[in-house]
């Protein structure tokens, strides 16, 4: 770890370390415009404004910080965070803000035990980490708790169709007995307080969250199930007023 000042050590919190596969997809273009820059497009079409800053926005399991140039032309925050529990991610994280001419702060802290103070972040943005988490239920009342009120959490998130899959299974590594369905995701959030309208939910199912990646469709030309069980949820919530 480098000696920027903006990073905080850890406490010694229980995770499931990603795969080298894992790390390495992370930073790929696939990734970049496939998984994260798609999820993006969704959900800011769902926000419940028409666009506009937010003064400080927050990354909370950023990764090797693919996302923070995208959330800084997207909000213009006068504070961007990246949080992760890797410090060799954040590492990475600060050199991508860094080449993009960018200021950030950036903490190592686990999600279900985040280093902010209550009610200090405008827009959360949770971008495929969830499913990485031991304590879950912790966690979202974590974002609750750092959002101000009014403050609005961007969460996209794979479901446990998806991760259970053998492809998955095969890849990456996670904690496989908190997976959850698209249904039980949107009512954790909303049973943790968050203010989530059905036309603030989405569940794309693009080709990387299937089985065969989508080749049944495109050589097959097999359509998939107008009735399915999910493989992933995008949702935009905020916290309600005071």
């Amino acid at each position: 770890m480098s000696a920027n000042p903006n990073v905080i050590q850890p406490p010694d919190e229980p995770h499931v370390p990603e795969t080298a596969f894992g790390k390495w997809f992370l930073r790929t273009e696939t990734w970049t415009v496939h998984v994260l820059e798609r999820a993006l497009k969704d959900l800011q079409r769902m926000m419940p404004a028409a666009p506009r800053s937010y003064a400080v926005v927050a990354d909370v399991g950023c990764g090797y910080g693919r996302s923070l140039p995208k959330l800084q032309r997207r909000f213009a925050p006068q504070r961007l965070i990246g949080m992760d529990i890797d410090p060799e991610m954040l590492e990475a994280s600060s050199l991508e803000v860094a080449a993009h001419g960018m200021q950030g702060e950036f903490i190592c802290c686990s999600s279900s035990n985040i280093k902010l103070p209550d009610n200090s972040v405008d827009l959360l943005f949770c971008h495929q980490t969830f499913h990485h988490l031991i304590d879950q239920e912790r966690a979202i009342q974590e974002f609750f708790r750092v959002l101000k009120p009014g403050g609005v959490l961007l969460f996209a998130e794979s479901t446990r169709r998806y991760i259970h899959s053998w492809i998955i299974r095969l890849l990456f590594r996670h904690p496989m007995d908190v997976q959850k369905t698209a249904p039980e995701y949107l009512a954790m959030v909303r049973a943790a307080g968050f203010s989530v309208p059905d036309s603030a939910v989405s569940y794309p199912f693009l080709w990387w969250s299937r089985e065969d990646l989508g080749m049944l469709e495109t050589v097959l030309r097999i359509k998939p199930p107008a009735v399915r069980e999910e493989t992933l949820i995008n949702l935009v919530a905020v916290k309600p007023a005071a």
